[in-house]
């Protein structure tokens, strides 16, 4: 299969993956459709590589991590905001309940505290609420499924515990 249509493939079927991926990595829309297109044109530059020695989906997903992961670290050597502390605080807290945000705030807010974490534990979690399995994702990460489900499980619990929190804690 040629690397064009590789990358046609991938796009049609990954592709609301890869925006949902770009939203959990990148807060601000502009510099967001900047990572997207990077993502997307590095996923293309890979299928020339492509030995299909995993599936299309690992393929994809370990790509773009990967060039979000740099987003992020160059993001943090500019010294350009992530996510500060003030628009966290922002948000209604868990005092507010089902009041304080309609389903769009709360996939907003879910989004601002998966950005707060490490890149690591945000590629597993992102990777996790795509519905990928233990086992796709230590393919990804290289971590074993066991520390997959392990990490899992400690994220879920800093995302829970920053939620009711008010997001005011580091990790």
């Amino acid at each position: 299969m040629s690397q064009d249509s590789l990358y046609e493939q991938a796009a049609e079927a990954y592709g609301s993956s890869l925006d949902r991926l770009a939203r959990a990595y990148e807060l601000d829309p502009e510099a967001r459709r900047d990572l997207l297109q990077d993502i997307h044109l590095n996923l293309w530059r890979s299928f020339a590589y492509f030995d299909q020695r995993c599936s299309l989906r690992t393929w994809v997903y370990r790509v773009a991590h990967n060039v979000a992961t740099g987003h992020v670290i160059r993001q943090r050597r500019l010294r350009n905001r992530l996510v500060s502390i003030e628009n966290i605080e922002t948000l209604p807290g868990s005092e507010h309940g089902e009041l304080a945000a309609s389903q769009t705030e709360a996939l907003e807010r879910l989004s601002m505290l998966i950005q707060r974490l490490k890149p690591l534990d945000r590629q597993i979690i992102v990777s996790y609420l795509e519905e990928m399995d233990a086992s796709s994702i230590s393919e990804i990460t290289g971590l074993s499924p066991a520390n997959i489900a392990m990490k899992v499980h400690r994220i879920k619990n800093i995302l829970k515990r920053w939620s009711e929190e008010g997001g005011h804690h580091a990790q």
